[in-house]
């Protein structure tokens, strides 16, 4: 699609540092959306399918029940209800996008990607497609990534549709992991903004040294799927939960910190505090070392448990229908996950 190019406006903060632009357009959310599947599986249920029970899954993680995708449902049907939702809430129709991005770790198929089936879907005719692979963290990566189309004057509208069917990747005899993760769909689009309503910064990050302690070992290039890999289960995610944990309390500090100094802004200043869904014991920690007050956090884990890149969308759509967050809110976004990996986002609402 040729894009119109109007001339650039200064924004600081937009861009980490060394990167080469000083110029750039504004970038805002013009429109979210948000889907979950129908089917729920509350922890009264597992009850019945393990060992396991109500108070140990809730006292660990916060959990109360999580979304299952339908048999016939796949991560490109959960990105599609909830990019159309986005694309209704921004007034934007399939053919004014230029670009549409999927962060997933769990694709409809290795390829071709899930983005070009949606754009297909949606019938977005115009728009270039990829899939972004960050697993938890992937949504606000794919959002920086996004917002640099626009920023730079390349492309005027993005649509980022964060999408999971996470309960594929569980082994459902692993207490430890089948009872953490829920399906869901967030989608964004992003236009240009003004000095109102747009993103002030990113921090991103990974430290690949850590890629064994959370990972799918079988289905790519090291372990190809196989009858000796699916009778060691290496198809179902694994996971040190105790490395996890410390990491990701560490990180969530850390990265916040970072972006809100990058951008000059404290934690007083903000009006809401938007972190991964993955566990309320994780989300606690890092509040209580940031001094943010309660009523400024957004969870909604007890609801959804942690699905994956869909989660931080998925709670910040919870926080715009409910009509908590209003034009001119400053929120904070902070997402961890495997790689590992991480990433921080501020956006002026």
């Amino acid at each position: 699609m040729t894009t119109r190019n109007p001339e650039p406006v200064l924004a600081t903060g937009l861009m980490a540092p060394g990167i080469p632009f000083t110029r750039v357009r504004p970038v805002k959310i013009a429109g979210i959306g948000s889907y979950a599947p129908e089917m729920i599986l509350t922890n009264k249920d597992l009850e019945a399918r393990m060992e396991t029970s109500d108070e140990w899954i809730r006292s660990r993680t916060g959990i109360a029940q999580r979304h299952v995708a339908a048999d016939d449902e796949a991560s490109s049907d959960l990105a599609y209800r909830a990019s159309v939702k986005a694309l209704a809430a921004a007034h934007v129709s399939p053919d004014e996008v230029d670009l549409i991005i999927v962060p997933t770790a769990t694709p409809d198929m290795v390829f071709p990607s899930t983005a070009s089936i949606l754009q297909h879907r949606l019938g977005a005719s115009h728009a270039g497609a990829f899939d972004l692979s960050a697993a938890c963290t992937g949504f606000i990566y794919a959002v920086a990534t996004g917002s640099s189309f626009v920023a730079s004057g390349m492309y005027d509208t993005v649509l980022i549709a964060a999408a999971e069917c996470f309960t594929r990747l569980v082994d459902w005899n692993d207490r430890g992991t089948c009872v953490l993760f829920g399906d869901g769909a967030g989608s964004v689009v992003l236009t240009s903004g003004d000095d109102t309503s747009h993103f002030l910064g990113f921090e991103l990050g990974s430290d690949g040294s850590g890629a064994d302690v959370l990972k799918v070992p079988c289905g790519g290039s090291r372990i190809p799927i196989s009858e000796e890999a699916v009778a060691k289960r290496l198809q179902y995610v694994h996971m040190v939960g105790s490395e996890v944990y410390k990491f990701a309390v560490r990180i969530v500090v850390e990265s916040s910190l970072s972006v809100m100094r990058k951008c000059g802004v404290t934690a007083a200043e903000l009006d809401w505090f938007v972190p991964h869904q993955a566990n309320i014991r994780i989300i606690d920690a890092a509040v209580k070392r940031l001094e943010i007050p309660a009523e400024k956090v957004v969870t909604n884990v007890d609801r959804y448990g942690n699905t994956s890149a869909a989660s931080i969308p998925l709670a910040l759509d919870d926080l715009q229908r409910d009509g908590r967050i209003q034009k001119g809110d400053l929120a904070l976004m902070v997402g961890f996950g495997g790689g590992l990996s991480w990433a921080s986002a501020l956006v002026r609402w």
